[in-house]
């Protein structure tokens, strides 16, 4: 689809997008900075899976991630007292998180060339990437309870698949499918969010 410099022009910064969107939103702990993040971190997605599918289909990806981003925001500007239980989240030092972090990236970038070579036709890039989100995305997961970072960690992780299963199949169909899952993962997150508030009221 691309020339192998426009390859590259697309696909390095779009690994250093998702890679610093991932950390952000590790380590954040200002809730819209964190929906900016998520945005930034679905065009990167964006530019991945524009590099396998067709710019109509690769743009659902970035809407999609928008949408979902903005429910989770409604969700916690509705509420923003809940979002003070997540600091009891352990462990809570942004050192160990980045420590984590780092770790988790030289897993990475050690293990991509290898899956890489299991798969005919994907690119070192395209697995990069998707590895980063996905292990990203399950050490979100692992370090808090939260309901807010927990959808977020979802949606990072499922971010990463997506990268990898649109260089593998093109679908019109599963980018639908999955465009349904992101906007289910987040309208569950907000939801989870409002229930403090709704007992409270009874």
């Amino acid at each position: 689809m691309f020339d192998s410099f426009t390859f590259q022009a697309i696909s390095m910064p779009a690994i250093l997008l998702v890679f610093i969107t991932s950390i952000l939103l590790l380590l954040g702990r200002d809730w819209r900075w964190l929906i900016v993040a998520l945005s930034l971190q679905y065009v990167g997605v964006f530019l991945l899976v524009m590099l396998s599918w067709p710019l109509e289909m690769a743009v659902v990806k970035v809407l999609t991630g928008w949408m979902a981003g903005a429910v989770l925001g409604v969700g916690v500007a509705i509420v923003p007292t809940s979002w003070k239980a997540e600091e009891s989240s352990w462990p809570s030092g942004r050192w160990f998180k980045l420590l984590a972090a780092g770790l988790v990236t030289l897993v990475v970038v050690s293990s991509a060339p290898a899956i890489a070579s299991w798969l005919p036709g994907v690119g070192l890039e395209i697995v990069l990437g998707s590895l980063i989100l996905i292990g990203n995305g399950l050490l979100n997961l692992g370090l808090t309870n939260h309901p807010f970072r927990v959808t977020i960690g979802l949606l990072t992780l499922l971010a990463g698949f997506e990268i990898l299963y649109a260089a593998l199949q093109v679908s019109a169909l599963v980018a639908g499918l999955l465009a349904g899952v992101n906007l289910s993962l987040a309208l569950v997150g907000a939801f989870l969010i409002l229930v403090p508030s709704m007992e409270a009221v009874d």
